[in-house]
């Protein structure tokens, strides 16, 4: 995501004097035939407005006359604004599937890629740990497996910093009791005590090889400063030495760069020429610290090549879209940009050129040569997660790529910028991001080379973690395959297939998106 520093306001006055004629061959948008309304009419408006120059699939969309935007006001603001962002993304189909390309399989009344959300653009990007590294929480998602009428409540992950990290809890250890009684396998019912804050208290089980160990754990929701980096190097197998990285999200740079030069670092000491890389839970982040990764990764060989390429639409390219001239360029402070001659810069002023929006590799740190790259992934692995892994993978010489996990990728190659409009800011996609190769189009995911099971009894890091094990299974000794052999799991007792165990997460998902903050003028 490009996250544009800007202010929340209506644009429908300007929008209206720099586009006031009928829909052109050049598709400049056709304005209401009167700047004034209501707030939430003005805002509808604006919405689609900024959508017929900025939006990704522009071109898709009707005119004013017949999209009617004031058509969607109701009595909830964010509602209205919401029901015509679903439909400004339902226009544009997608050829390899016959559906909108914002189709979304798991919640079809909602776009799979554009948002709104309340507050302006400036005010931070939230996950369940914001951008910025900042919780305030337990620490804890979970995760509720069912296999036959048995349902077991897991941790599947342990934010560093937390009350739950302080406590002692890990990835993999099965919660037994919750507030004295035994735990609640209803989704619904443990977020309500994950939300509600305060205290809690735990009986758990120790993750897998330990787990007939009790503990307790009593946990206060609190604040907390995370690092979202684990690592350890893995022991050696013949001339292979493998290093695994864990991370949990791109966060700003400043926040993740001394957790990533830590492990890298070790990494350098030890010898490691083949790395696993797990993202099965990051939902993307910062494209600066994506590129630093891939900084980290990538050979020295591939300094000055390209990386990835952002594109805009043809309007925002080409510098018809007008609109953009209605927003100011601020700086970090708040205040206007100026450029030559004291003039007031405007996002106008920016460069939405493929040229422009080329970035290439400038290696980092002392790693030397990796021969391969494995990333463990899910349908979680999102945005700037694949980008890392679409970046790498078009210098097949260099590096060999896998994707070992559970399910193939979210499928985002789309970015956007936050568009303040009055008290929300509106997300919707506004550029494509390809590799060297001009690869990209991903949209319904990058398929997995060899299938594994998250397995949720097992700590990260974990060699006998089934995606681990299957990772360094093809690192040593090239073995592995889609149909690769189903595991065993035992739960309380019982052994079954992995593959016949279902699982719901619980607790607040991370944040999904790439943010770009790095503004390059014409």
């Amino acid at each position: 995501m490009r996250k544009l520093r800007i202010a929340a306001l209506l644009v429908i006055v300007v929008a209206a004097s720099s586009a006031c004629k009928k829909g052109t061959k050049d598709d400049t948008p056709t304005p209401p035939p009167v700047a004034t309304g209501t707030r939430l009419q003005l805002s509808l408006d604006s919405l689609y407005l900024y959508a017929k120059e900025t939006y990704l699939w522009y071109d898709a969309l009707p005119d004013y006359a017949t999209f009617n935007p004031r058509g969607y006001a109701g009595s909830d603001d964010m509602t209205s604004l919401q029901n015509e962002l679903f439909k400004i993304s339902q226009y544009k189909i997608n050829p390899a599937t016959t559906k909108p390309y914002e189709y979304n399989t798991s919640s079809p009344s909602r776009p799979k890629y554009s948002f709104v959300e309340t507050g302006n653009a400036a005010q931070g990007i939230k996950g369940t740990v914001d951008l910025d590294g900042q919780g305030n929480d337990f620490g804890l998602g979970l995760v509720v497996a069912t296999s036959g009428v048995n349902r077991y409540v897991f941790v599947r992950f342990v934010e560093k910093g937390s009350s739950a990290a302080n406590a002692g809890i890990t990835r993999g250890c099965r919660i037994v009791n919750m507030n004295g009684s035994p735990v609640s396998t209803d989704v619904n019912t443990i977020n309500g005590i994950l939300n509600a804050g305060g205290s809690m208290s735990l009986t758990l089980q120790k993750a897998a090889p330990e787990s007939a160990t009790s503990f307790t754990a009593n946990l206060t929701s609190g604040a907390y400063t995370n690092d979202p980096v684990i690592y350890k190097v893995l022991s050696a197998s013949g001339a292979n030495v493998t290093g695994y990285l864990n991370l949990a999200r791109f966060s700003q740079l400043a926040n993740v760069q001394p957790g990533l030069d830590k492990a890298f670092q070790a990494f350098s000491a030890a010898g490691v020429n083949n790395l696993v890389v797990d993202l099965r839970y990051n939902g993307g982040g910062y494209v600066a610290t994506f590129e630093y990764l891939a900084n980290l990764i990538a050979p020295a060989s591939l300094t000055g090549q390209v990386m990835y390429k952002e594109t805009f639409n043809t309007l925002l390219q080409t510098g018809k879209a007008p609109i953009l001239a209605a927003i100011p360029l601020l700086d970090a402070s708040g205040k206007q940009r100026t450029g030559n001659g004291g003039k007031l810069l405007t996002y106008a002023d920016v460069d939405y050129s493929t040229a422009g929006n080329t970035y290439k590799f400038s290696k980092k740190g002392n790693l030397g040569t990796i021969k391969n790259v494995v990333f463990i992934v899910s349908g979680n692995t999102a945005s700037a997660s694949e980008l890392t892994i679409n970046s790498l993978r078009a210098y097949p010489n260099n590096m060999t790529v896998k994707l070992v996990g559970s399910a193939s990728t979210y499928g985002k190659p789309v970015g956007f910028f936050g568009i303040g409009i009055d008290k929300f800011t509106v997300y919707m996609s506004q550029f494509t991001s390809v590799n060297a190769k001009d690869q990209g189009e991903y949209y319904a995911g990058f398929t997995v080379d060899i299938s594994s099971t998250d397995d949720i009894q097992r700590d990260f890091g974990d060699p006998v973690e089934d995606g681990l094990s299957k990772a360094l299974a093809f690192i040593n000794t090239s073995a592995g395959g889609r149909t690769s052999e189903d595991r065993l799991m035992s739960i309380n007792g019982r052994v079954m297939n992995a593959s016949s165990v279902s699982l719901e997460n619980v607790g607040a998902e991370g944040f999904n998106g790439m943010v770009e903050e790095r503004i390059r003028l014409k």
